[in-house]
């Protein structure tokens, strides 16, 4: 008899068994069990390969809508999942104890229970629960030496948010496209409860900026010079409202030296940050290295799975004292360049870091383990597992002080105003070089009553600037702020809107594409409950009691039905309205992404972006295939192909733009595999 250990993943399986004990690995049928040996007890660690169960429409029918009988079956699409379950099935036969180890939080908890539930023949509620923030060897047996009961309320809230999501996701997409079916336009659209409202925040951005009517204001700024030092003062009005009053500003100050009417000094406290959690990691990286987020989480997850840092789904900004900060930082101090900032904690008497005001029941804040990397980290790994280690570190650093000099500047009765930053203290900001730096900006020693002299003024015409753009970051703190999504879910929210091209990577944040412009227009219309903010935050709050128990699953599904089919009933209604509305644009966007652009071999035809029936592969051909043009070329098989509009300077063939969901980059490639300037 043994312990049948049911891991997430298959690294997460290799680590926990090896932490475990002695180890073997066997592959029946090509999946991993490990048999491990440890103090008299035999296991054996099995691996789920993630989700291997999930929601299925009972009529296996894409036209039919709306689809409301459900049930919960096995992924067997996949052939290698079919085969885990079976694998799964076999060896939980003689088993006298279950471990769920899945990862702690909504999906591990659901992936976990289903397997037991469904492969092990009802074992969830007879099983134990294995919680660990990190897959560090001490972490692991520690968790197995103090495993406890399964959290019911987790799964649950877990799987009603899979039956939710399926519900809306499925029924919204089947009715997009039987309207688009309508308007003899096909487009592969789809709609969903987070989907809708994530969407309609770009829309309204977007419509902020394009009905933004520039208003002209002017500047007034200043040189002064004291001591051979020269420095620049702003009139203490930052915006003039009309051209009159900036002439007369100008002409009442041009020529006339300026008295320091009042001058004042203070040291500016800058506090350490807080620990990452996993929207805050997002939105440095992006920062940063210009990460999506979907790609930063990704990155994370691997440096998890490799033990370096400990769960990164999480919500925390705190780091609690059981996980022996000394220990952690003695652990840094042996690792690559982190010696000297560690030195510099470990000196001390005591270590408290600065904590955020957002917690997690589950995980604590995104820290480093200090445990050494057993593999070279790529270049984007490794930027992301610096960044962790010195914000880790910087939390425990110190208040960084900055001298701030304010000073007014009397010019024939016009005050302007001038701004000295210097720095006194690092503090915490040298653990978190290059990242961050202290603003420096200096100012001649100036006190009250001492004349400047003026070296001129002048005025500046400029307008009123519309909103910025949402980028991926900003996108992701707007779902974070409206509490929709969760910190599992937001990326590939925003990742599925790329890929459906209704929004698009600009130059200056994220652009709604006509597409997606067409598809809010259209809900908002006629179903504008499917893309109500509301409607999805009263979803994640009544999810939320799921899983702390205080709601039954099952009222909080069919209310959401009940809504649903208010909405599809209006949908079907108008479904002739809504497929001409959106029609249009997704015949156009279908037309533009299939040209590339003209035919550099028999100058008559368009390239085409084509997909082979038997490979599945996309490539460019000819229109002109038919009259005898052979023009072809390859193209990337992952990403959004986007028309550049463009011809390669060098050999005539059209550019391409390929988009990755989860990078923010257009990645600009001539698509001629010949062309010369492939072989510079």
């Amino acid at each position: 008899m043994y312990t049948l250990v049911v891991c997430e993943k298959p690294d997460a399986a290799r680590r926990i068994a090896q932490a475990l004990g002695d180890a073997r690995e066997s592959r029946p049928a090509g999946i991993s069990v490990f048999d491990v040996t440890s103090d008299g007890r035999q296991y054996k660690v099995c691996t789920a390969l993630g989700h291997l169960y999930g929601v299925a429409d009972t009529t296996r029918n894409r036209s039919v809508y709306p689809v409301l009988d459900l049930e919960w079956a096995p992924n067997v699409k996949n052939p290698r999942v079919a085969r885990a379950i079976r694998v799964i099935s076999d060896v939980a036969k003689d088993a006298s104890v279950f471990v769920h180890a899945c990862d702690y939080d909504q999906e591990g908890e659901v992936i976990g229970h289903s397997i037991l539930q469904y492969a092990c023949g009802g074992k969830y509620e007879k099983a134990l629960r294995a919680k660990f923030s990190t897959l560090t060897d001490d972490e692991i047996r520690e968790s197995f030496a103090n495993l406890v009961k399964p959290n019911s309320g987790l799964a649950e809230a877990g799987r009603s948010r899979h039956m939710l999501d399926f519900i809306y996701g499925v029924n919204l997409s089947r009715a997009l496209a039987q309207s688009l079916k309508t308007a003899r336009r096909y487009r592969n659209l789809s709609i969903g409860r987070v989907q809708g409202p994530t969407l309609a925040f770009a829309v309204d951005r977007e419509l902020e900026i394009r009905l933004h009517v520039p208003d002209p204001y002017w500047t007034v700024a200043a040189q002064f010079e004291k001591n051979g030092k020269a420095f620049s003062a702003q009139y203490e009005k930052p915006r003039v409202e009309t051209l009159v009053e900036a002439k007369s500003i100008v002409s009442a100050c041009i020529g006339k030296d300026g008295a320091v009417s009042d001058d004042a000094e203070n040291k500016v406290l800058l506090r350490a940050p807080t620990p990452f959690n996993i929207g805050d990691l997002q939105r440095e990286a992006y920062r940063l290295f210009r990460l999506g987020p979907g790609y930063t989480l990704g990155i994370a997850e691997k440096l998890y799975l490799q033990a370096l840092i400990s769960y990164p789904r999480t919500s925390s900004q705190k780091l609690p004292p059981s996980i022996v900060y000394g220990k952690i930082i003695s652990g840094l101090s042996k690792i690559g360049s982190y010696g000297k900032l560690t030195s510099m904690l470990l000196s001390r008497d005591r270590l408290m870091p600065n904590e955020g005001k957002m917690t997690d029941p589950a995980h604590p804040a995104i820290y480093p383990t200090g445990v050494a990397p057993r593999q070279k980290l790529s270049g984007l790994e490794f930027k992301v597992y610096d960044l962790i280690v010195k914000r880790f570190l910087a939390t425990f650093g110190d208040p960084a002080v900055s001298q701030h000099t304010d000073v007014k500047i009397d010019v024939n009765g016009y005050i302007f105003k001038a701004e000295g930053r210097t720095p006194v203290y690092e503090g915490w900001m040298i653990f978190y070089k290059p990242y961050v730096r202290l603003e420096q900006r200096e100012l001649p020693e100036l006190h009250k009553d001492d004349w400047v002299k003026n070296l001129g003024v002048e005025m500046e015409e400029k307008f009123t600037q519309p909103p910025h753009r949402y980028n991926q970051a900003s996108l992701l703190a707007k779902m974070e702020q409206e509490q929709i999504g969760t910190k599992a879910t937001r990326a590939d929210i925003i990742a599925t809107l790329f890929k459906r091209n209704y929004i698009a990577p600009g130059r200056r944040g994220i652009e709604v594409t006509d597409l997606g412009f067409a598809v809010i227009d259209s809900m908002r219309m006629f179903v504008p409950a499917i893309v109500s903010i509301e409607l999805t935050r009263s979803m994640e709050e009544q999810l939320e009691k799921v899983e702390q128990g205080s709601v039954e699953s099952i009222s909080v599904i069919e209310l959401s039905v009940d809504k649903l089919v208010e909405s599809l009933a209006a949908f079907m209604e108008k479904e002739v309205d809504i497929g001409e509305l959106i029609g249009d644009a997704a015949f156009a966007d279908n037309a533009q992404a299939a040209t590339i652009g003209p035919c550099p071999v028999c100058k008559k035809g368009q390239l085409r972006m084509i997909r082979s029936y038997k490979t599945k592969k996309r490539f460019v051909g000819c229109s002109n295939y038919s009259a005898g043009c052979k023009a072809t070329a390859p193209l990337p098989q992952k990403g959004l192909i986007r028309t550049a509009r463009k011809a390669c300077p060098d050999c005539g063939w059209p550019i391409i733009g390929v988009v990755f969901a989860r990078r923010a980059k257009q990645w600009k490639i001539c698509i001629n595999m010949q062309c010369p300037a492939r072989k510079k």
